[in-house]
């Protein structure tokens, strides 16, 4: 049996602590305060981070981990990365700059993603169908990194699986890759 730590991160509101919570084996761990910042109409935020544990059928385990979203907890995302062996960026499409707030994540885990692979998974796109996924490409493009782009809604289990499966694939990819 093999066991996965990944990272979920992105903006507040963006469904971190929702998509851990759908696919949890284990009741997640959270920690989540009163939001106080009346620039997101949102009632709770993450200020340490979120756990949980997803059984594969293979039987691998997956530790899935959310860090807060504000760049004011910077220091939690350095910490919360170690070990991990890939990131899920969530965006949601319905703020006012969605590819802002990916660049925002991209570049503060920048030095751990030269080493491990990359997620994005854009929410509320339905409704909000501007930037593209077409668009989040090229925004990547411009700065020279490629990852896998996926229309998701965090509140969908086999969604939120997709993600994790396609980060999965991406690390056994990797590994065969590194043993030739």
């Amino acid at each position: 049996m093999k066991e996965y730590k990944i990272l979920f991160t992105g903006s507040m509101g963006a469904g971190k602590t929702t998509a851990i919570g759908c696919v949890s084996d284990v009741a997640p761990v959270m920690t989540d305060v009163r939001n106080s910042d009346a620039s997101v109409d949102k009632e709770r935020t993450t200020v340490g981070l979120d756990f949980g544990m997803l059984t594969l059928d293979s039987g691998d385990r997956v530790r899935m981990y959310g860090t807060p979203g504000q760049a004011r907890f910077e220091f939690l995302w350095k910490i919360l990365v170690r070990n991990a062996l890939g990131v899920i960026v969530l965006t949601d499409n319905s703020r006012p700059d969605p590819l802002a707030d990916l660049a925002v994540y991209m570049t503060g885990f920048a030095e751990a993603l030269r080493t491990m692979p990359c997620v994005i998974g854009v929410g509320r796109l339905q409704a909000h169908p501007v930037p593209s996924l077409d668009d989040y490409a090229e925004a990547l493009a411009e700065t020279g990194r490629v990852h896998p782009i996926l229309e998701v809604d965090v509140r969908n289990r086999n969604d939120v699986v997709l993600l994790i499966d396609t980060l999965l694939v991406q690390l056994e990819a990797d590994c065969g890759r590194e043993s030739k």
